[in-house]
């Protein structure tokens, strides 16, 4: 009785409509999605203003996240008060956690926040699939940070893993064995960004592109330092100047693979080295 027309017994209706994605990542940003929703290509929005303001044909709209309303049943069944007693700090109830990558047991594991990453990559995906050592994890999506294999007792609490330069994001997980070449996961995440981009900015647009060419170019061992520091001051102009999360984001798991994988980025002298 809470869908359709005259939703339990009153003059109120609701009908929900269910729209296939246009398949671009870009679309899961709410102001793109919106565009999408319209018939448009899937591009950014400027805001404000905000689609609380003006959103789907310029009405106000209420956008919510799939696992908000996941967590609707439990809630109206149980209780906020219940709810609230999952999870740690300022990050209440569950998420779930999805397991990908090298991984022995990949899937979805739906616990309380304050779950480590090595709980869930161990006693819930069997470890590496390679079963060898893990080495990095990326958690939070293709934009989230790699969190090295030192950092896996790390409780899963949204402002602890922004404190240390990573986010929990929607739970994503993908494991890397001691195999993974780290530069080339930084390469990769500027080439996503490149490939995915709506296009609309410029430092989103232009900046994953010549980010791409600049990792190149310090793998290649073409003025390292300096081009080093060229990666940080585009990466600074991503985060600060990209209208939405795509360019915003970008630098995210690149600055987080120099920062805790250094040596992968200095080709010639790993060579020497072995």
């Amino acid at each position: 009785g809470w869908l359709g027309a005259n939703i339990q017994g009153t003059d109120k209706s609701f009908d929900p409509e269910v729209r296939r994605g246009a398949g671009a990542y870009i679309c899961g940003e709410e102001t793109a999605m919106l565009e999408s929703l319209e018939g448009k290509r899937g591009m950014v929005r400027p805001k404000p203003p905000i689609p609380a303001l003006e959103g789907l044909h310029g009405k106000p709209t209420v956008i919510n996240n799939v696992l908000s309303f996941a967590a609707v049943p439990f809630i109206l069944a149980e209780g906020g008060a219940a709810y609230r007693n999952y999870g740690m700090g300022r990050s209440r109830g569950t998420l779930p956690f999805q397991l990908a990558g090298n991984i022995r047991q990949g899937g979805l594991v739906e616990k309380a926040f304050g779950v480590t990453l090595r709980t869930l990559i161990d006693e819930f995906g069997g470890g590496t699939f390679s079963g060898r050592p893990v080495r990095a994890v990326q958690v939070g999506g293709p934009l989230g940070a790699y969190v090295p294999a030192n950092q896996l007792d790390m409780p899963m609490d949204y402002e602890g893993f922004a404190a240390a330069g990573a986010m929990v994001g929607h739970g994503g997980i993908v494991v890397f064995d001691d195999s993974v070449d780290m530069a080339a996961q930084a390469r990769f995440a500027m080439e996503f960004c490149a490939v995915e981009s709506c296009g609309k900015c410029t430092p989103c647009r232009i900046g994953s592109t010549r980010g791409v060419e600049v990792i190149d170019k310090i793998v290649a061992g073409e003025n390292r330092e300096a081009n080093l520091e060229l990666l940080s001051d585009l990466c600074q102009t991503m985060t600060d100047g990209s209208l939405c999360a795509m360019g915003g984001l970008t630098p995210m798991p690149v600055m987080s693979a120099i920062r805790h994988f250094p040596e992968d980025f200095d080709k010639p002298a790993r060579i020497a080295a072995e």
